[in-house]
This record gives structure tokens, C-alpha cells and sequence, in this order.
């Protein structure tokens, strides 16, 4: 049949009608549109460009989050999608071109960036009940390609607080090991294990330890705004936190970090712990059960007591049989080591003497050198042996007495154990007290610490080729606002996740993730999966999705706080789903 048998009707919508693959995209819109990310992008850039700026960062939040490389020819990204549907709005593909991009990321960089993350974050923790009383702070770099002029360093000074700062894009200790490439610096705060509530760029070259500072000289304000005043909320870093400046400032705030092992006072209370051997079992704290050939960590704490700058604070040594088990090679080259050392010492030592004495002596010197992996045991032997020279014609040749040492290098299988020990310990510093007001047990200040590995593995999505492609753009300032909407775009992955999670909390249920597999702790890439090849059909203005659902979709949907609606009708809202 050919489309001339059709009725006129169907013939005119049939050629008018578009089909557009959306994947998961509208759901990503839909917790966008929840936490008005347009709006707040409105409100605070001013700009008389004929698309808002609003638009714009959606449309990067969305990009960011399909799976494709954001910023690289944005408009023909946007040209295959339903634009109306994703951003509630009409607006054509061309206005998303690189000209427009740059100038609204050039009008954001003016009215402050990570000023504007700020609401965001503002608005997403109301909208999903999120508890912002335990913070973690960790820093990054993130290498760049391309030149950039550097600001001067003196000029930095005469200019007004109030005025935006581009980041310094420049060489500096790379934790991506890249030391060849140029690169900056990304902070990034976090709340309950992994949602971030501020982040922005800075110098290629700043240190972790100036960068707590200046993170710690604004939180105060920054949480005052989440309605936290001072000893509301605990902030938590890694140990380039320590030092006495960042200690003074944190006089008054409750906080945990780890003890480097630079300082004398942690090997002496590992040391103690060890000795004293007065553990206190916490178990497994992982949240989600480990294969039997991946047994999860266990642990187990002493608590004791440091000094540090002329204040004591509260320590926790830790130890944990997985550290154990990434330590044992390295230990194993420490136990060689040291038996090649007492070696090397003894092909250099006198081991013969004429005088008791002077054998006694070096007997006892040797039996010092023992380590606390090998002991050194000396034995002193008598041996009689001829005198020199001619011996007489009638009668015995005259003898003397020699003093030998004789040496055997033993393993000392007690002292190899406790290093073994000391090797999977590790010291959490706080000024939380233990017991009291504002008291928080051992266990709980460990499990404060081990969010800190939420930060971190936010850092894996912010340098994901995927998303960054290694950032190349002609100013430094528009790194400063892409670092801060890739933050957007990681808040809004997190929000799905933990929508998803909190639903599955509330009810006992599972769903399907990646592998068919049954889980209680989905990502919201599993997620993303699920919608692969979901398309709607646009005739005259009326959405109807094309194809049939996958079995597993409506479970998504209502574990998402969403209706089959949110493909079908542009500016939809999730429903944020809070934990019961």
C-alpha cells in the first residue's frame, strides 16, 4: 500500500511528525527543572542575550550527562534533541553555538560562579531533605591543554575581594601524574557522602594545605546559609588538613582527619596501640556485601590521646586487615631489607680477638644492631691456635687463645607480626569529645572519616574523558565556570542516585542493575542503561512514546519519583523521594 491510500488526515501528520531518541535525558531534566536550575541561573546572570544563560547551563548539564565529550559542538547536540521537552522551552539548535556558549559562560564567570553553585546547592538540599551536618573536603587537579595567561601574582592584591578571580592555569604537582601539562585545581565540598554542595577551580599550584585554609575561613558563612551555625556540623578532610594554622581556625569546629605519619605523635600511638593490644572490635562497615573472594575490610580501634601545637586532641588509632593485606608486599621488601642490612654489617666486622674482654665488647655491640625483624645472635668460642714463628727443636710450639664471634641472623617472628600490625594501623585525629555533650563513639567518627571516599569518587566523574576530554578552552575564566557546572552536573547524578537508593531504603525492594543483577544500591549510570533507545513521536505538538518500555523502566520510574509523563511533558518535575 502506498502512502496515497491514506487517509488525508493521517497522510499530513504522518509527514509533520518527528521521532526523537531521548534515552534518559527527561530524567535528568526532570531533577534538574525539581531544584529550578534555570531560574536561579536567570536570576543571578545578567545578560540580554536571546537565550537565557538558564537554557544554556541545562543544556551542558544535559550534555555533560548523556555520555558524550560537553562543550564540543554543543548546537549539534542540541539540534538531535526535543529541545521543548528537556528544557521547557522552545528554542532552536542554533542558539546554542559556541558564540553563545562563550558568552554566557563569560557572564556567569562576572556574576560569580561558584557564587551561583551556592543556591543551586541551597535549593537541592531543601528540595530532597539533605543533612549538611557532615562535610567533606578534598581537592584535585585536573590537567588542561592550550595556553592561557597567567594573572600577575602581585597585581592580585590591589584588586577588590568582591571581584571574580580566574584560577591560575599552571604547572604543579599533578595527581594525575601528567606533570607535562598545564592544569588547575578543583575543591569540592561534600555532604552526605558524596553530594556536592560547593566546589570551584583554583591555582594549578596551590597546596592542599592553603587550600583547607581557605576553605576553612568561609564555611562558617557558607553553612550559616544552610541554616548550620558553628558546632552544627562536623568538617571532615584528609590529612593535609594538620597543621597549626588550620588547627587554630578549627578551635571552635568539630572536625576529623587522619594524623599524617610525619608527626612523632602518630608512630608513638600505633606504637602503643600495638603493645597494648587492647583492641575494640568494630567489624565490617561496608554498606554493600563483598564477594567471597573480596572479603570485606574488618576493623577495630583504640582510642588515645595526642598533642599537637601545645593542644591535646583525641585520637583513634584504626586497624584495618585489608591494609594489612596492601601492605604485605611492602613489608616483605622491609623484612629482606633488613636482613640484607645486618649482612652488609657483618662482612665489614672484626670477628677474632686476642682479648676476652675486647670480644665481650664487640659481642654485645652486634647484638645491639638487631632490629625489630631480626635478631643478631653472637656467641663468643675460644679456638687455641699457634703463635707465630719458628717453633723450638725440643718441646711443643707455643699457643695463645683467640676469642671468636661466632653470628646468626635469626627472623624474630614476634617483632615481624607487630610491624605487620603497626603496617595496618592508622591514626584519625578530632576534637570530637567521647563522651558528653556533642559526644560522638569511636565508631561513628570512623564512619565520618570514611565519607571523605565519596568525595574522592566524585573526582573519578569529574575526570572522566567522557565529560572533560581534557578541558581546552581559550580563556581561563571559562575553565573556572565549566568546573563548576561539570559540579552541577555531578549534584544532579547524585540526586538521582540517592532518590533511587532512599526509595529502596523506604520500601525493601530491589532493582535490576547492570549484569541483570539484583541490587539495593543502584548508580545512576545502571540507571541510564535502562532508558537506551527510548523514543517519542511529536505530532502536531502531542508526545506518545514510540517504542515499548524495557519490563524493568516502571520500577525506575517510580523508585525516580516519576510518571511515563516525564517523557511527554516538557518542564516536569521529580518528586524527591526522602528516606522514611
Amino acid at each position: 500500500m502506498t502512502d496515497t491510500h491514506l487517509p488525508p488526515e493521517l497522510l499530513a501528520a504522518i509527514r509533520t511528525m518527528e521521532v526523537r531518541g531521548v534515552d534518559h535525558l527527561p530524567v535528568v531534566a526532570a531533577y534538574c527543572n525539581a531544584i529550578h536550575l534555570q531560574d536561579i541561573v536567570n536570576g543571578f546572570v545578567d545578560t540580554r542575550m536571546e537565550v537565557k544563560p538558564g537554557a544554556i547551563v541545562q543544556a551542558m548539564v544535559l550534555d555533560t550527562l548523556s555520555g558524550r565529550s560537553p562543550l564540543y559542538h554543543l548546537e549539534s547536540f542540541m539540534d538531535g534533541q526535543d529541545i521543548e521537552l528537556l528544557l521547557g522551552e522552545k528554542h532552536d539548535a542554533h542558539e546554542f553555538s559556541d558564540t553563545n556558549l562563550g558568552r554566557a559562560l563569560d557572564a556567569i564567570f562576572a556574576a560569580g560562579a561558584s557564587n551561583m553553585l551556592t543556591e543551586i546547592a541551597l535549593s537541592a538540599c531543601r528540595a530532597f531533605g539533605i543533612d549538611c551536618s557532615r562535610l567533606s573536603f578534598d581537592t584535585t587537579s585536573i590537567s588542561v591543554w592550550g595556553e592561557y595567561a597567567n594573572y600577575d601574582k602581585a597585581e592580585e592584591k590591589t584588586v577588590e575581594a568582591v571581584t571574580p578571580k580566574a584560577p591560575r592555569v599552571t604547572y604543579g604537582h599533578s595527581k594525575d601524574h601528567n606533570p607535562d601539562l598545564k592544569q588547575v585545581m578543583a575543591g569540592l565540598l561534600c555532604v552526605e557522602r558524596g553530594v556536592p554542595i560547593f566546589g570551584r577551580c583554583l591555582d594549578g599550584n596551590s597546596s592542599d594545605k592553603t587550600n583547607n585554609n581557605k576553605m576553612l575561613t568561609r564555611i562558617s558563612s557558607l553553612m550559616a546559609r544552610h541554616g548550620l551555625g558553628p558546632g552544627a556540623f562536623t568538617y571532615v578532610a584528609d590529612s593535609a588538613l594538620v597543621n597549626g594554622p588550620n588547627l587554630e581556625l578549627l578551635s571552635s569546629m568539630p572536625f576529623v582527619t587522619r594524623l599524617p605519619g610525619i608527626y612523632q605523635e602518630c608512630a608513638r600511638v600505633i606504637g602503643e596501640a600495638v603493645d597494648a593490644g587492647e583492641w575494640v572490635e568494630l567489624g565490617a562497615l561496608s554498606e554493600l556485601r563483598s564477594p567471597a573472594s573480596r572479603p570485606c575490610a574488618e576493623y577495630r580501634v583504640v582510642e588515645s590521646e595526642v598533642e599537637l601545637y601545645g593542644i591535646k586532641y583525641r585520637a583513634l588509632v584504626v586497624h584495618s586487615d585489608s591494609h594489612d593485606r596492601r601492605m604485605q608486599k611492602r613489608l616483605e621488601k622491609a623484612v629482606n631489607a633488613s636482613r640484607q642490612n645486618l649482612e652488609k654489617m657483618l662482612r665489614g666486622q672484626e670477628l677474632e680477638f686476642f682479648c676476652q674482654a675486647d670480644a665481650e665488647k664487640a659481642a654485645e655491640a652486634l647484638r645491639r644492631a638487631s632490629d625489630p625483624m631480626h635478631t643478631l645472635a653472637v656467641e663468643v668460642t675460644e679456638k687455641e691456635t699457634k703463635k707465630r714463628g719458628r717453633p723450638p727443636k725440643n718441646g711443643k710450639a707455643q699457643t695463645q687463645l683467640k676469642y671468636i664471634l661466632k653470628t646468626e641472623i635469626r627472623k624474630n617472628e614476634e617483632g615481624v607480626k607487630r610491624e605487620e600490625e603497626r603496617a595496618g594501623c592508622f591514626v584519625l585525629l578530632t576534637n570530637i569529645p567521647g563522651q558528653g555533650d556533642g559526644a560522638m563513639g569511636a565508631k561513628d567518627v570512623f564512619l565520618a572519616y570514611k565519607g571523605q571516599y565519596g568525595v574522592e569518587s566524585n573526582f573519578a566523574f569529574l575526570k572522566d574523558p567522557l565529560i572533560v576530554n581534557d578541558m581546552f578552552l581559550k580563556k581561563a575564566e571559562r575553565i573556572d565556570v565549566l568546573g563548576v557546572i561539570l559540579i552541577i552536573a555531578l549534584l544532579v547524578w547524585r540526586l538521582i542516585e540517592r532518590s533511587m537508593r532512599n526509595h529502596l531504603a523506604n520500601t525493601g525492594g530491589t532493582l535490576v542493575g547492570l549484569n541483570r543483577q539484583l541490587t539495593k544500591r543502584p548508580t545512576a549510570y545502571a540507571m541510564s542503561t535502562k532508558f537506551w533507545g527510548l523514543q517519542i513521536m511529536l505530532v502536531k505538538g502531542t508526545r506518545i512514546i514510540a517504542r515499548g518500555m524495557r519490563k524493568e523502566v516502571p520500577a525506575y520510574l517510580e523508585a525516580l519519583g516519576l510518571a511515563p509523563e516525564v517523557f511527554t511533558t516538557p518542564g516536569y518535575e521529580c518528586k524527591p523521594i526522602l528516606k522514611t
